[in-house]
């Protein structure tokens, strides 16, 4: 297990009191913060808050880690270049038990612990569901009391801060780090060099053996900054450790004092960018070089950082019935040539050895069916970068085409299908096969995906090794996503069924008899409405954006991607808004309906800004159109995170979740939202299959085409034009876009996007137009009868248990990983 040393803070294990938790407050606010409570901002007050309620953790997680050490235990070590955490204090407060201790105790002082938690910066160091799921999996892993460690980057600035301006999106930094954070410790004296650039060379070993060295061109520090994530209901906490870049001699004094200031400190730049930002725009190859040190500089630093715990003369054979390394898509999949490195170079072992070492070490998710999403690696570039890797990497790939060819004597083409390196368009490393090549399993994370990874994406590998591929469907931890962000729903629960079901999520199925009570039906509601309101409230506050909460809540919230197909909801928004207008139907019978958009795009993908232009545009107008009499509004407040995620998706009524049949590997927005009581629309896509199965056809609105007929409607020839010659409807949205009346008459603002979908659309907005628009109207008959809704809506929250984390981290222990739980006592 990871080395923790012993933290300057004092750690108390005694039962927090009111006077307790008060005076270590008072404490904390005058010795580390350095004011008294008189003078002390709202960042002083939180700071202070935070650091009084890890104190209760420290002692837990410095006997966890030495526990486990000691025991020798099997660790499961998640690599990943996200981690999307939310804020953190209400989830430590939970953990530890001390909310309503630390609600008195302030209240006493005369603070508000509802003010102090609202300056919480949360860390932005995810893009979306990678990240989040990665966030919930080590929460989970804690929970269920299983050693193990996330490994990724301590970001300087994360995820873009959105904004808009003139309706466009502007991305701005995310100083997150800007007041420093409370909730890392930092451990300098751990630090481990890693390497990039140089040669390789031939050597003769003291044994006379033949080896290569890598001699590098630079080096650079990985400085380990440690997160405590505490599991629910138990004494075990684990790690996150996240490691930021330094230099190795940062500072020129020479240099400097010859007046050349910005050369002294080059080196100390040049570094420091590795951790700078997240997913740093990659259209150049300055920015493609920078992506590939930081997927190398992590990995390295963390098998760097496990390998060094274990104690001296320990049998690298035995190495992975210590470790299992999760490779979280294919972002740390470097690490697969850098664990042959060291055992081969660094340690001596035979290749035979080291290889059968390293792939019974490593295990692979893979997180897409998208093939741009697959990465590859040019060959000029990791040759450049880390020569010794590349060398093995061709290796590995001779190794593994002798068996193919052996296996399948002949087929040529066979061969260059099942490839690492790909030659055309140009010589790349591919990322997801070396990863499926060096992993003992590769898992999909839905029922659907799965299949599709096995039968499309990767078929050849899985008709080569049938047994390496397996399923484990994604999961939300409930601590978050219900108790913290819906307390309201968490209370009716507790009032109805008991307490315990938030480590047991199946047990909501003792609900489902409650959906037939009318009494409870209403309180149901009155936790959805009252949801409602607090969203309104929060978003007049933030954004300054007046809603109706007496309207259904229709929410699309996820990443800004064609294939997730926000132009299909905003072309429902659209048509609405034309039907009014061509007097079609009326106004005053339409259901008064809210539509909330969140989501960022990629800083270079244009398509995805545009779409969120025009969302804009549409809304401006919709939203101020006097034919509509206000029963139609359109909200997108910009930046949207995990922070008003968990205002918005207890309010939700309507969960959006249309990506094109087969595109989406899993999602878990739509778990979010339906175990909050809200009901999907959704195509048979990603883990939608599993949510229509497990709530019923009748409690879900399914739209659209299948997998295999989106894939026979491209066999075929998909021609979108003649969907749009062929409906009238879909036809008017169109036009009316096209038309200036969004864009202040000029007809060619929304050219890109329209063009597109009528010559291109690669995801078949127009294809699956017609049966969303059905689906749709039947969403307001249903919403209609309020009682109908609430029993379909209680049966949504009853039915999903099946989506915790807790059982996906479970699933991965039985069918991958094979690391007994390890409690530890209080």
């Amino acid at each position: 297990m990871l080395q923790v040393t012993e933290t300057t803070e004092r750690s108390t294990s005694t039962p927090a009191t009111v006077d307790s938790f008060k005076d270590e407050f008072l404490r904390q606010l005058r010795y580390e913060q350095g004011v008294e409570l008189g003078t002390a901002s709202r960042d002083d007050l939180f700071q202070a808050l935070a650091r009084t309620v890890r104190n209760y953790m420290v002692d837990n997680w410095l006997t966890t880690v030495e526990t486990q050490k000691a025991a020798g235990s099997k660790v499961v070590a998640y690599l990943s270049a996200e981690y999307l955490m939310g804020p953190q204090l209400d989830n430590a407060l939970l953990s530890t038990g001390l909310t309503d201790v630390a609600d008195t105790a302030l209240s006493s002082l005369g603070l508000s612990l509802d003010d102090i938690r609202a300056t919480e910066v949360e860390p932005g160091l995810g893009n979306g569901g990678l990240g989040r799921l990665a966030a919930c999996f080590i929460d989970s892993l804690a929970t269920k009391n299983i050693p193990a460690i996330g490994y990724g980057i301590r970001y300087e600035y994360g995820i873009f801060r959105q904004t808009f301006v003139d309706g466009r999106q502007v991305e701005q930094p995310d100083s997150w780090l800007s007041n420093g954070t409370p909730w890392e410790i930092p451990h300098t004296d751990q630090a481990v060099e890693v390497a990039f650039g140089g040669h390789t060379e031939q050597a003769i070993d003291q044994t006379g053996r033949s080896v290569t060295r890598w001699v590098p061109g630079e080096t650079v520090l990985a400085v380990p900054y440690n997160y405590m994530v505490p599991g629910y209901g138990t004494a075990n906490v684990n790690t996150l450790r996240l490691w930021s870049a330094k230099a190795t001699n940062a500072f020129n004094l020479h240099i400097f004092n010859s007046g050349d200031y910005e050369s002294a400190v080059r080196a100390q730049t040049v570094a420091e960018n590795i951790s700078k930002v997240l997913y740093p725009e990659d259209s150049t190859p300055q920015g493609k070089e920078l992506r590939l040190k930081q997927q190398y500089f992590f990995v390295a630093a963390s098998i760097k950082d496990f390998l060094r715990t274990l104690p001296e003369g320990f049998d690298l054979k035995k190495l992975p019935e210590r470790i299992v390394f999760q490779l979280n898509d294919t972002h740390p999949v470097i690490g697969v040539p850098e664990l042959m490195r060291i055992l081969v170079d660094e340690r001596g072992l035979a290749w035979e050895d080291a290889w059968d070492i390293t792939r019974r070490s490593f295990n692979y998710t893979c997180h897409t069916l998208l093939p741009e999403a697959l990465e590859v690696w040019s060959v000029d570039l990791l040759g450049r970068l880390l020569p010794r890797h590349l060398e093995i990497i061709y290796r590995i790939n001779e190794q593994f085409l002798a068996g193919i060819r052996a296996t399948y004597p002949g087929d040529e083409l066979r061969v260059r299908r099942m490839s690492i390196i790909q030659e055309q368009p140009e010589r790349a490393v591919r990322m997801a096969f070396l990863a499926t090549v060096g992993s003992t399993k590769v898992n999909g994370v839905a029922a659907l995906h799965s299949d599709l990874l096995r039968d499309k994406v990767l078929d050849d590998f899985s008709a080569y090794w049938p047994d390496k591929f397996t399923n484990v469907t994604n999961g939300i931890t409930p601590r978050r996503f219900v108790q913290l962000s819906n307390p309201s729903l968490a209370n009716l629960i507790d009032d109805t069924i008991g307490t315990g079901w938030l480590n047991d999520l199946e047990r909501l199925k003792e609900l489902e008899p409650y959906a037939e009570d009318a009494s409870f039906r209403k309180a149901f509601r009155e936790v959805k409405q009252a949801n409602k309101d607090r969203f309104v409230s929060l978003l007049a506050q933030r954004d300054g954006i007046e809603l109706s909460s007496d309207a259904l809540f229709d929410v699309m919230v996820k990443r800004l991607h064609e294939y997730k197909r926000q132009m299909l909801k905003l072309l429902h928004v659209v048509t609405i808004y034309d039907r009014v207008l061509k007097g079609e139907i009326k106004a005053a019978d339409l259901t008064p309906r809210v539509v909330v958009f969140g989501a960022k795009a990629a800083p270079g993908y244009k398509m995805a800004k545009e779409i969120i232009f025009l969302i804009n545009s549409v809304a401006k107008v919709v939203n101020n159109a006097p034919e509509l009499e206000g029963r139609l509004r359109v909200a997108f407040p910009a930046n949207y995170n995990v922070t008003l995620a968990e205002k918005l998706i207890p309010a939700a009524d309507l969960s959006e979740q249309i990506s094109l049949a087969g595109k989406e590997a899993s999602g878990t927005g739509n778990m979010k939202f339906a175990l909050n009581g809200a009901l999907t629309i959704g195509t048979l896509d990603g883990a939608n299959v599993e949510i229509h199965e497990l709530v019923g056809g009748e409690n879900f609105f399914l739209f659209g085409m299948t997998e295999p007929e989106v894939q026979s409607l491209s066999d075929a020839g998909y021609h979108p034009t003649s969907f749009y010659e062929g409906n009238a409807s879909l036809r008017g949205a169109i036009d009316l876009i096209s038309s200036g009346i969004f864009s202040g008459g000029d007809r060619t603002a929304f050219e890109f996007v329209i063009s597109d979908l009528l010559y291109k659309d690669r995801f078949m907005v127009l294809a699956d137009y017609q049966t969303y628009i059905e689906a749709q109207e039947r969403v307001e008959v249903a919403y209609a009868d309020q009682e109908s809704w609430s029993r379909k809506a209680i049966l949504n929250v009853a039915r999903t248990g099946f989506f915790t984390s807790d059982r996906s981290i479970q699933d991965y222990l039985d069918r991958i990983w094979h690391a007994p739980a390890f409690p530890v006592t209080k």
